[in-house]
């Protein structure tokens, strides 16, 4: 299985060929789930003590496997965040794997480390951080609002202990109501509370809304999460207020730009994010709007040191990685075995440039506003908030949750589109999530048009 010979050459053959006509084609369908037993049906048996051969594997995979999961780079995959690297990024994944490359640490990946901190520092620029800002790549937004609020939280432990002050009962965590499921499931695995604080009809956290949940849990706050860029509405959070109250309160800002911060990117839209730069720590998660392949999202503190008193793991084998100066990626989130993620992102920033990503950002601004006036032009339509990045909330008047799963189950079995029903405050709707800059209008009236 190791060696280089005739059978694992055509096996590279075989696989190459197959990725090739699968990154460039054209026409490849959205697909749809199958149902467990229809997968057991077709695909069970294909693992033995005989193995069943690279060929019969890979046309497994290639005829029965993957059309039972959904493209998520399809342009009319409009449900959740989508996903749409960029084909320079996809091919590179390639070279990630083949390359056999560790991204743990400086020791055994410095050519890895470096690029990926590239693009870190690229990132920190944009969003306004200081050039001392760095981080890491971890798997997804999860993993890096985890890794955040427990440097937080060992930030908030330390800063008590120097000043002579006990440690809290509980600590607490403070969010708005818009806030990623995430938040609240980092707080259940540190064992900590978390206080939502209620944003109102906007459902932007404001510094007023905050305020008061800073005064009333004090020294127990190890941090206020702000959302850039929700993933149910794209809501921004008035960052800029927020920030304002770190003049008379010691907290760790940190922001939850997973979807959303990449659109800072965007000349038009960098004003919605006033107040990035005062962040302790933010996320962003390149394989969402950053065109990227899954999974990757870029962690970023403003003093990396805080991450790697937090995250640093010791052990007998570790100290030749320790003891040394060197960066080592895997002192800055909670993991320590981990794949260079980032690379990727680094090859397609580096081949296309910036701008071009700028202008693929802003394709899917500008989308999203000119389908909310189509929705808004439809008397049997009504538009639930005017969309401030690329995700677009609309109902359909008479309808209710029976009729929106329906009308979902019959795009993706006609293989039209995949949008999904979703709720806001009790009431049924549905939603357009644009990060794919080929989705074209046409393809969003077209959708439109069977909810007449």
């Amino acid at each position: 299985m190791h060696i280089v010979s005739d059978e694992t050459t055509q096996i590279a053959d075989m696989v190459l060929d197959y990725a090739r006509r699968r990154l460039l084609s054209t026409d490849t369908p959205l697909d749809k789930p199958f149902s467990p037993a229809e997968l057991a049906r077709l695909a069970s048996g294909s693992i033995g003590e005989s193995g069943i051969g690279a060929r019969r594997a890979l046309a497994l995979f290639e005829n029965v496997l993957a059309p039972s999961c959904i493209t998520t780079d399809h342009p009319q995959y409009l449900s959740f965040i989508p996903s749409a690297p960029t084909k320079a990024a996809t091919a590179f994944d390639l070279v990630v794997s083949a390359t056999a490359v560790y991204g743990g640490s400086w020791l055994e990946g410095s050519g890895a480390v470096f690029a990926e901190n590239e693009v870190l520092r690229f990132l920190a620029r944009e969003f306004g951080l200081p050039a001392s800002a760095g981080g890491v790549f971890v798997q997804g937004g999860t993993v890096g609002n985890l890794s955040a609020l427990v440097a937080a939280r060992d930030q908030r432990a330390r800063q008590l202990s120097e000043a002579g002050r006990a440690r809290p009962d509980r600590w607490v965590v403070v969010c708005g109501g818009e806030a990623h499921s995430s938040i609240v499931s980092a707080a259940h695995v540190m064992d900590i509370d978390v206080a939502i604080v209620a944003t109102g009809e906007s459902g932007s956290l404001r510094g007023a809304d905050v305020e008061p949940a800073l005064v009333e849990h004090g020294d127990a706050v190890i941090a206020v999460v702000t959302t850039a860029g929700s993933t149910n509405f794209g809501i921004v959070d008035d960052i800029d207020s927020i920030a304002a109250l770190k003049d008379a309160h010691d907290f760790w800002l940190h922001v939850d730009g997973a979807y959303g911060l990449a659109a800072m990117l965007a000349p038009g839209s960098r004003h919605r994010f006033a107040g990035v730069e005062r962040a302790d720590s933010l996320i962003v998660d390149p394989h969402k709007w950053l065109f990227a392949p899954f999974d990757a999202c870029a962690l970023i503190y403003r003093d990396p040191d805080h991450g790697r008193l937090a995250h640093t793991q010791h052990a007998e084998y570790l100290d030749t990685l320790t003891e040394a100066a060197d960066y080592n990626p895997s002192d800055y989130a909670i993991q320590l075995t981990r794949r260079a993620r980032g690379l990727p992102l680094w090859f397609s920033l580096a081949t296309f440039g910036a701008e071009a990503y700028r202008e693929a950002i802003e394709i899917s601004i500008d989308l999203a506003r000119q389908i909310a006036d189509e929705i808004a032009r439809r008397p049997y339509l009504r538009l639930v908030r005017e969309p401030q990045l690329s995700v677009v909330v609309f109902e359909r008047d008479g309808w209710d949750a029976r009729d929106y799963a329906a009308w979902s189950d019959r795009l993706l079995d006609d293989q039209h589109a995949f949008v999904v029903a979703s709720s806001h405050a009790g009431r049924p709707n549905t939603r357009f999530a644009i990060v794919n800059p080929t989705t074209t209008f046409e393809q969003l009236v077209a959708i439109l048009d069977t909810m007449g």
